[in-house]
């Protein structure tokens, strides 16, 4: 692994200097685009069925040089082959990131047979459960079919299939219906409770550890909730696990064939192709879900051996850092134009922000750079009408991605004018794409020119693809995990520990037992301001009894 600081390199001073110069000179992408009218063909990479149009970026061909001279400075190549060889890569904790594993060929590729051949022996046991459940095969404790499958997980045990699910709905129409829950307030699990019968749930608890509080507060409670109408001892019928801890899995009932594994060298943002996505596979299908991983792998081949002018991910990665590095732009804004991706955002917002919100260098010492972009957004029309003043008038320019397909869901062509809608929700998208790149002039002799003029000059890519379909949804989930390891290797960080999100869990074990009065035993000291906050909180609480 590199040990130079990459801001202290010739490659980072000769971008500095472009993006100065580019800001002299009042470069508009109006200019760029007059100057070069082949521009958005010069600047669209194709990979699998991605159409990845990059030409709204404020960059110029001398931009994309410097850039990739970086990448190679920074020995991005050396280091995503030693994350798709296995090494150990996230060098805090000692592990591999070898999520590419999960989805590749055992017998060839770029990835370790081993881990290959682990993963896909799991995805068969992961198959048979799923064909089982669908067909009424596994039963509950009754003997009545499974309609529902209730998820139970926080972060990357729940975001990415939580959105997956939703994304592939229109190929789930032969499964159990799937609901997931992560919140540790009750109501999560209450809202997801509704309308169901215990006798036709099964509930799959995902937890690497077994020990996470607000996955396992939700399955005791949902063990509870079973148990209240069906008896006692009904988990090993009603619950399936993933986890790297089947011991703990089988204290709290669930039966060993229904243990599905996790490993260490998987993070959670990075898990969705594993049993972590056994609801996904349970509610759509082995079939479909083999399409995902197959829209994965190509995205993982392709990150392996493209050249770097070519190398979508690469690409993709470099522009995220000059952006946030170098025409200083702290925010990204995701945008699918697809209700069905609604809660893409939110799964990319803890893949961009958990792997690189990174204050420190592999080495340890303090970076001297931004690091990840905020990352947030919200699907279609419907962010038009809530945050996009922001985005065309606000002071912060923020660069978005748009993604957008070229055919309606086939579930929706039922809909009276569904293809006419698609079109506009089509035309919405190119519209603000657009829009932010191009702006619109003050309105000559108008006082309020000022009010309705839009600057532009406002960075954006744009993704298409012919359908949302399984493949397409693996391509782009793949896309954008190999675009967050090219910027933790720009940047010298480490992708794939998350020790903030640790310290907040063990404060939080500390801080409980004295939010409980009841609870027994010596009283734990806090800072003053937590001290405050308990005891306002014990007469907030009391107020109400």
């Amino acid at each position: 692994m590199p040990s130079t600081d990459i801001s202290a390199t010739s490659e980072w001073a000769a971008l500095t200097r472009h993006a100065a110069e580019l800001r002299t000179d009042g470069v508009h992408l109006r200019d760029l685009f007059d100057a070069n009218p082949g521009r958005a063909d010069r600047f669209t990479t194709t990979v699998g069925d991605l159409e990845v149009d990059w030409s709204r970026q404020i960059v110029a061909d001398r931009t994309v040089e410097l850039l990739l001279a970086l990448a190679e400075r920074a020995g991005v190549a050396e280091q995503i082959a030693a994350m798709l060889a296995g090494q150990p890569v996230n060098a805090t904790e000692g592990r591999a990131a070898l999520h590419a594993a999960l989805r590749a060929d055992p017998g060839g590729g770029s990835t370790p047979s081993d881990a290959a051949s682990v993963a896909a022996a799991e995805l068969r046991r992961m198959a048979a459960f799923a064909r089982a459940v669908r067909s009424g095969e596994r039963r509950g404790a009754t003997g009545r079919p499974v309609r529902t499958v209730v998820n139970l997980g926080i972060g990357g045990s729940h975001l990415g299939a939580a959105m997956a699910c939703e994304a592939l709905a229109a190929f789930c129409h032969d499964g159990p219906e799937c609901r997931f829950v992560a919140n540790i307030d009750p109501a999560d699990l209450a809202g997801a409770l509704v309308g169901l019968d215990p006798a036709e749930t099964l509930f799959v608890v995902v937890s690497k550890s077994f020990t996470t509080a607000e996955t396992l507060a939700n399955a005791v409670s949902a063990r509870a909730w079973a148990e209240a109408t069906l008896g006692a001892g009904v988990a090993d019928r009603h619950f399936a696990a993933v986890t790297a801890e089947p011991g703990r899995a089988a204290d709290f009932g669930v039966a060993a064939e229904d243990t599905f594994a996790l490993w260490d060298w998987v993070g959670g943002r990075y898990s969705l192709a594993s049993a972590a996505g056994l609801a996904l596979m349970v509610a759509a299908g082995e079939d479909s879900f083999a399409e995902m991983l197959d829209g994965m792998r190509q995205l993982d081949e392709h990150l392996a051996s493209a050249p770097a002018a070519a190398n979508v991910p690469l690409l993709m990665g470099l522009l995220a850092v000059w952006n946030r590095n170098f025409l200083g732009l702290p925010a990204r804004a995701m945008l699918p134009y697809s209700h069905r991706l609604r809660l893409l955002p939110a799964h990319l917002q803890q893949l961009h922000m958990e792997s690189n919100g990174k204050r420190v260098r592999l080495d340890g010492s303090p970076v001297s750079f931004d690091t990840a972009p905020i990352v947030w957004g919200a699907a279609g029309t419907d962010g038009q009408h809530s945050f996009h003043q922001f985005l065309h008038q606000g002071t912060t320019v923020v660069p978005a991605d748009f993604i957008v397909f070229a055919r309606p869901d086939p579930d929706t062509l039922g809909v009276p004018g569904a293809e006419h809608r698609h079109e506009a929700l089509v035309a919405n998208c190119l519209a603000q794409a657009a829009a932010l790149a191009f702006g619109t002039p003050a309105p000559v002799d108008d006082p309020l020119g000022p009010h309705r003029e839009l600057p532009g000059n406002r960075p954006s890519t744009l993704i298409m693809a012919p359908r949302l379909t399984p493949s397409v949804l693996g391509q782009l989930v793949a896309l954008y995990e190999h675009e967050v390891a090219v910027q933790g290797a720009v940047w010298g960080i480490n992708s794939f520990d998350q020790f903030g999100v640790e310290r907040g869990k063990t404060l939080a074990g500390a801080i409980v037992s004295g939010l409980d009065s009841a609870r027994a035993g010596p009283a734990v000291a806090h800072d003053p301001a937590t001290e405050a906050s308990i005891h306002r909180h014990q007469q907030l609480k009391h107020r109400l009894l």
